[in-house]
């Protein structure tokens, strides 16, 4: 898949040049570490290269504002993921914990599944979660939300639906 690039080359430098120091700062304060905050800041640049309106910034501040955010909360999850993961797994006995490779390959599908079911509704994403990962009926889902069954249906139907189209496209 080739990258194709939106914006001129040389508007991109003023850019960057213009803008990095202070996103790095802005990520910075937000994650409490350089390190983090450069490569975040990288990965927002990266899709400011990309990006299908990216050639008409009127504000690239808030441009980057928002992507960096976006990119930022996407790394939140990803550490409270990894975090109930590994806490998980301190609980398990020793000769049954997976090894790192494994570890990392499952943060990677718990995120996945994060960020699918973050595009749900709050609603349809409740739904879904109290009948796969509690085991509820859709009638103690109903009464849980306080709606009907067939709200609990219909909100199942569009939630196997989107996950159906995340997989198989």
């Amino acid at each position: 898949m080739s990258t194709v690039i939106s914006i001129p080359k040389a508007e991109f430098h003023t850019l960057y040049r213009e803008h990095h120091g202070w996103l790095v700062n802005l990520l910075w304060r937000k994650l409490g570490n350089v390190d983090n905050a450069a490569d975040l800041a990288q990965d927002t640049f990266a899709r400011l290269l990309t990006a299908a309106d990216a050639a008409s910034l009127r504000e690239p501040r808030a441009y980057l504002t928002t992507v960096a955010s976006r990119l930022a909360a996407h790394y939140f999850r990803r550490l409270a993921l990894e975090r109930a993961y590994l806490d998980a797994l301190a609980q398990q006995p020793e000769a049954t914990a997976p090894s790192p490779e494994t570890r990392a390959l499952v943060v990677e599908a718990l995120t996945a599944v994060s960020a699918v079911l973050d595009q749900l509704p709050e609603r349809v994403r409740e739904a879904f979660l109290l009948s796969q990962l509690d085991g509820l009926t859709y009638r103690e889902i109903a009464a849980e939300l306080g709606v009907t069954v067939n709200v609990v249906q219909k909100a199942m139907t569009r939630a196997f639906l989107h996950c159906y189209e995340a997989v198989y496209g």
